[in-house]
């Protein structure tokens, strides 16, 4: 694109900010507000994780003890640190306007939650037997539940999925609209918001984010006033609605089993928890 179309695009957009607004009641701001999707009942949560990284690294203390290594802390860094990568996003791409208009397809960096360990480092002695104990620790969250067969089979089962959705005629047309939407405003013409989220010319770096160029924020703000004008990501949802609801039906024994072991995680991660926590 020129600098002249870049220029004019812009100006579209602004108008099209003024005449949409930042949106009212019921509009889509985060995949939340899209509502729940009928393998979330099947979803290990962000609970889970919390409470199974607590279990985890009760279990591993208490090993490390047995070692001989006491004062094991339960958040421990390596002796060194290792390169962090991440990739953040949400299934429909970026939804929320006013962090498009300022981020693009990235984020504020100030805002971005550190994942490094708050804890010491471990010590060489002590990261030498670490593995072993992280192992146990496992294997003791995990202990009669079949890993290959039951564990998490929602989430195994969500690439074939989604997969199968995209070549769902109602969303191929809903994608259609928004990316002629898109490139009615002179952004480029993207097949699909995935595409657009993940441009290369965004340059993101190791850490996931971007560079929050002038034209990516312009063209993550077509992007979502495209999706609320058209409702592309009511569409989407309501298609993978659709193909989690078919799947649960057509394999509804292995999902029953698979709710069944994450149970019976989430029973035996309480245990450790009341036990050591």
């Amino acid at each position: 694109m020129t600098m002249r179309g870049w220029r004019l695009a812009a100006a579209v957009m602004l108008t099209a900010l003024c005449v949409s607004g930042a949106g009212g009641p019921g509009v889509v701001r985060t995949a939340s507000d899209l509502g729940s999707l009928p393998s979330d009942r099947y979803a290990y949560t962000p609970q889970d994780y919390q409470q199974s990284n607590l279990a985890t690294a009760l279990l591993v203390r208490r090993c490390m003890a047995e070692r001989g290594h006491p004062d094991f802390p339960l958040d421990p860094r390596y002796p060194s640190d290792p390169m962090i990568a991440t990739a953040v996003a949400t299934d429909y791409g970026v939804l929320d306007l006013d962090a498009a208009r300022r981020w693009g397809y990235g984020w504020d960096p100030a805002t971005a939650v550190s994942s490094q360990p708050k804890g010491r480092r471990m010590t060489n002695a002590e990261y030498a037997e670490f593995p072993v104990c992280n192992a146990e620790a496992g294997e003791r969250l995990m202990r009669g539940i079949d890993v290959e067969r039951d564990w998490l089979y929602a989430t195994r089962r969500a690439v074939d999925i989604d997969g199968a959705v995209k070549r769902d005629p109602r969303l191929r047309a809903a994608w259609k609209v928004w990316s002629r939407c898109v490139a009615e405003q002179g952004f480029a013409h993207y097949p699909d918001p995935v595409a657009a989220y993940s441009d290369t010319a965004w340059r993101r770096g190791s850490d996931g984010n971007t560079r929050h160029t002038a034209q990516e924020r312009a063209t993550a703000t077509a992007d979502v006033i495209c999706k609320r004008r058209h409702h592309t990501a009511e569409a989407w949802h309501a298609a993978r609605a659709r193909g989690q609801a078919a799947d649960i039906a057509e394999h509804r024994d292995r999902y029953a089993a698979s709710l069944k072991a994450l149970r019976a995680y989430r029973a035996t991660t309480a245990k450790v928890l009341r036990k050591l926590g």
